[in-house]
């Protein structure tokens, strides 16, 4: 058990409580609506006073069922002033839909001076709202390029979390906490985020530039340079994917040996790790978007829809047009 961490500021024994709502969606990501809400309960252990307090809301002031089936009480519903300093939309990826009651409070909070934010794909609300235009946005490493398309006035960004003004936005998961962390960090001194930090076992605050996926070399388990690079530029490029023998030839190989890099490291073709990869692409495009098959399958490399329909339904089993129907269902 961590000591207290007391202060050493007498002012901050009679400083204003920072109160953080949270509207929960139904389907909402238990894990990340935990580590945004926890380091609060944490930091008020360790200082040993009501530093944070948090309010939950759902659209009709019922529980809300998140997307592990567990229901969650609320505080509130959207009828009335949050009476927050922070709002935070919390929400996954069966319920994106901006409701009119919803948009218009949290228009109405954000007028009245509250800063407004998202949790994992709760931006996709707040960006309906017309919160986020010209904003820096966090977001899902898979939803990207989705939400850019959907909305483009906000600038997307692949970063962990992002702090623009008063409007704060997370990629979700644990992504959550070290924006919380930062936030403790800003009001409240380093020496006690970093005691948060440390009751979760998390053992260094990321930065808000930090990547949010593995380095390659972690994830593929693959220390080769030449490898990682090459690798790099098949997960980097979109709607041109390079030849083969052009990547080789960037990373300073024939492709002859790239060839045999990666069926020693990856057991597998270079053209089949890329396939792979712009088939992964295109399958969030499917799920996250309501672009025509044709469009997704250009936007993936692809030079044909029924090139893309064939490639698609040897990996997953079924045709591009079935993956958007068994969402439907």
């Amino acid at each position: 058990m961590s000591e207290t961490v007391k202060s050493r500021r007498p002012a901050e024994a009679v400083r204003k409580v920072y109160r953080v709502g949270f509207l929960l969606v139904p389907d909402f990501p238990m894990m990340a609506f935990a580590a945004a809400v926890e380091p609060l309960r944490a930091a008020n252990r360790l200082r040993g006073c009501t530093l944070y307090e948090w309010r939950l809301f759902s659209r009709d002031g019922r529980p809300v069922r998140a997307s592990n089936g567990i229901d969650v009480a609320v505080h509130g519903d959207t009828g009335n002033p949050a009476g927050v300093d922070l709002l935070l939309v919390c929400a996954g990826t069966q319920d994106t839909r901006g409701h009119g009651a919803t948009m218009r409070w949290l228009r109405a909070s954000a007028r009245a001076g509250v800063a407004v934010g998202g949790i994992s794909l709760g931006a996709y609300i707040v960006a309906e709202a017309g919160l986020l235009d010209g904003r820096r946005c966090a977001l899902h490493w898979e939803n990207l390029t989705a939400f850019g398309e959907r909305f483009a006035r906000v600038r997307t960004t692949p970063d962990i979390f992002a702090i623009d003004g008063a409007r704060y936005t997370c990629s979700g998961g644990t992504a959550a906490l070290d924006m919380m962390l930062s936030i403790i960090s800003a009001r409240d001194g380093r020496a006690l985020a970093n005691a948060v930090s440390e009751q979760f076992i998390h053992p260094r605050i990321r930065d808000t530039r930090d990547s949010q996926r593995m380095a390659v070399q972690s994830r593929l388990a693959v220390a080769n340079e030449r490898l990682i690079a090459a690798v790099d530029m098949m997960e980097s490029a979109s709607d041109d994917p390079q030849p083969v023998h052009a990547i080789a030839a960037a990373v300073g190989l024939s492709p002859r040996q790239l060839e045999r890099l990666f069926v020693r490291y990856l057991r597998e073709t270079p053209s089949r790790h890329y396939m792979k990869v712009r088939l992964e692409r295109a399958r969030a495009m499917l799920l996250q978007t309501t672009k025509p098959v044709l469009d997704v399958a250009v936007a993936s490399g692809f030079t044909s829809a029924s090139h893309f329909s064939r490639c698609y339904r040897a990996t997953y089993g079924r045709k591009p047009s079935d993956e958007r129907a068994g969402l439907r269902q």
